[in-house]
């Protein structure tokens, strides 16, 4: 067989191979090989096509890499229009919704309904002749879009070619349509680069998403991690599906990835009570959505209802409230973080934001202010995700009165008036005074919180009641603590004073691990401290390996021993060095060792880690230890623990009212235990 004969069939086989396997982990969460064997792959797909560049074929992974900038968009017309939805912000609007079916179809009879998450992202369209992309565009004004297919082309959630489904022959002509966008981690980590490369931030997830897209050279697009969702298709009628359901099954069968919180609905009243327990995992969710989309289920139904000039009868958005509002700037007060950050916070025209008032927002940093060119006095748009403290977005400057003030950082710290710092190559303004007030009283907070000892009974607010009876100066004094001296304070009991005396008793078993990270050193974490935890056995070690180098017991120009722990850096080390020597940090330490603290590395004994070969990750809430026990209990058996879902968790610990988590795993295979399961895996409570 002559050489580019051979090259044709090697690289048909390469690209089904290729897009099976793209499949298989963007889509399905599922691969069946390793990133490594993909890319081995892939580099021979290229290097194929590079030497025949004419048998490059319009479904060749290779063009998920983008090319050559465009010199500007083309429009595209839409054989069928994209209309908008008209939106309901209340229950008695939805109901409404069903009441103008029932009119305009002289009927009244209820309707099943498919309920899906309205994703805050891009509406796309993208056509596919006998199985294969040809054709992406933007929604547009709802008749004409941009035709963006080299871009679409490099998310990988998008197939280049359809995939089979069973029993059915491919549609010659199809026109899917769904939503385009950034997750909310990818968004940070994008905002974050382009902070550090000193372009401007993107205000949202979604003007990421459409900023990516509108990108004239899909390379860039190519380096964003865009993500995509599909939702329905232009012409149903000519597909094997009679209700929204099936052809969402039908999509997925192709070979989209499909929204796996989408729910049929046997009545509007589901679709209502979906809604609101949608609002409530809304800021849990890894992407923003906005509501969610009420279809009627039926496509006969579908056909029958039609359209009106911008909208389609048979669907509705069921808005949340809106996590992005105006309001005003009227002063900015500086707050001390426990590593002595000083960040701006803005005090604002109170204002509903997401179903929550504020009144305050963060501003960052300095250079924060500087670039989004903030003044007192200004009107500005502000937003809410999530658990995250409201952020100021940007100044509305067209509506400048001229009086609106600069805002000026301070000199000295607004808390104990030591002179404030800012190091170079650092964004952030600190006071270095390590026994500034406002620091001693969140390093008390995170001491006791969660992402320290978790000592029960001692939560925020108890410690700031504490400081403020002069109970507690330092962490020497939560064990100097009597079930007396508590009972005797307002809103305490008996009770909850022995409560938490024992508590605070039972945190100085703390293993080192978790001793570090309570300690809130800057730039060491948890993760960090578990890997010191495994270098220095002892507190003591680690005091020892933190000596200035030229101090150590090691010989002259012999290595750092904190720069040896694989995972530690510059900064990090250096940090550790500053607070080990601080002759304040070593009295507190030797007070709580007088107290009877003596953390030190818990490995199980005679080295077995029973847990090695697992990756626990935990839903919903336990009921006889906390999910912070739960954790250590399992690193200390050797096993690693997930924050999320993914191909690498071997088991999934369910607790009371288990999230998605809990559909995924069955999806996946996932080994799944209850309590009594996970109890008795670690060996009894």
């Amino acid at each position: 067989m002559p050489a580019k004969e051979t090259a044709q069939e090697r690289l048909r086989f390469l690209r089904e191979a290729l897009n099976f396997h793209a499949h298989r982990y963007y889509v399905l969460d599922a691969p069946l090989i390793s990133d490594g064997e993909y890319d081995q792959l892939f580099h021979e797909l290229l290097a194929i096509e590079g030497q025949y560049p004419d048998l490059i074929s319009a479904d060749s992974p290779s063009l998920r890499v983008g090319g050559a900038p465009l010199p500007q968009f083309e429009a595209v017309e839409h054989r069928f229009p994209m209309l908008s939805l008209e939106n309901a912000f209340n229950d008695d609007q939805l109901r409404d919704f069903e009441e103008r079916l029932q009119r305009f179809l002289k009927s009244e009879a209820t309707f099943a309904y498919m309920a899906e998450p309205k994703l805050d992202g891009l509406a796309v369209e993208i056509i596919y002749e006998r199985g294969v992309m040809t054709i992406g565009s933007t929604r547009g004004d709802g008749r004409f879009g941009e035709q963006i297919t080299a871009n679409l082309r490099t998310i990988p959630a998008i197939p280049l070619k359809l995939r089979q489904p069973a029993g059915r022959p491919l549609p010659e002509l199809i026109e899917v349509r769904g939503e385009v966008y950034l997750p909310i981690q990818s968004f940070r980590e994008l905002n974050d680069s382009r902070q550090r490369d000193g372009e401007p931030l993107f205000a949202n997830p979604r003007n990421a998403a459409a900023g990516s897209l509108r990108q004239l050279d899909s390379r860039i697009t190519a380096q964003r991690p865009l993500d995509f969702f599909a939702y329905g298709v232009g012409e149903p009628a000519t597909l094997p599906c009679a209700s929204q359901s099936e052809l969402l099954r039908y999509l997925a069968d192709l070979g989209f990835k499909t929204n796996p919180l989408t729910r049929t609905c046997p009545d509007i009243n589901a679709a209502i009570a979906h809604f609101h327990a949608l609002a409530t995992e809304r800021d849990r969710l890894p992407y923003e959505i906005d509501g969610m989309v009420i279809k009627v289920d039926d496509l006969a139904l579908q056909q029958r209802l039609g359209n009106k000039a911008r909208s389609p009868r048979w669907a509705i958005a069921a808005k949340f409230p809106a996590s992005q509002t105006t309001t005003r700037l009227n002063d900015v007060v500086f707050s001390i973080g426990r590593t002595g950050a000083v960040t701006p916070v803005a005090v604002l025209e109170p204002v509903n934001v997401g179903g929550v008032m504020v009144s305050r927002a963060t501003l960052h940093n300095e250079d924060e202010i500087i670039r989004k060119d903030l003044r007192i006095g200004d009107l500005v748009l502000i937003q809410r995700a999530g658990d995250v403290i409201p952020e100021v977005v940007k100044p509305i400057p067209e509506s400048r009165q001229g009086n609106e003030k600069p805002i000026r950082m301070p000199d000295t710290c607004p808390e104990c008036r030591h002179p404030l710092s800012r190091v170079s190559g650092e964004a952030v303004t600190r006071c270095l005074n390590l026994h500034c007030p406002a620091q001693r009283i969140r390093a008390l907070i995170h001491f006791t919180g969660k992402a320290g000892l978790d000592i029960e009974g001692l939560g925020g607010k108890a410690v700031e009641q504490l400081l403020a009876v002069g109970l507690v100066k330092d962490i020497p004094d939560l064990y100097r603590l009597t079930v007396d001296a508590l009972a005797a304070l307002e809103g305490w009991g008996e009770k909850s004073a022995e409560n938490a005396i024992a508590a605070i008793a039972g945190s100085k078993d703390a293993s080192l691990a978790r001793f570090i990270a309570a300690l809130g050193i800057r730039h060491v974490g948890e993760v960090s401290a578990e890997l010191l935890s495994k270098s220095f056995p002892t507190l003591d070690a680690l005091m020892v390996a933190t000596r200035p180098v030229q101090q150590t017991d090691s010989e002259p120009g012999s290595a750092d021993p904190l720069r040896e722990v694989e995972g530690i850096g510059e900064q990090a080390a250096a940090s550790l060095r500053e607070y080990f020597n601080d002759p304040a940090v070593r009295d507190m330490l030797a007070q709580l060792a007088d107290l009877g603290l003596n953390p030190r590395s818990q490995e199980p004994a005679g080295g077995e880690q029973p847990l090695r070969e697992m990756v626990i990750l935990f839903t919903g809430s336990l009921s006889s230890l906390s999910r912070n026990e739960a954790k250590a209990r399992v690193k200390a058996m050797g096993g690693q623990v997930a924050s999320a879902m993914s191909q690498k968790v071997t088991h999934l610990v369910c607790g009371d009212k288990a999230g998605s988590k809990l559909k995924k795993a069955q999806e996946l295979g996932i080994t799944i235990l209850d309590e009594n399961q996970f109890a008795a895996l670690i060996g009894g409570r």
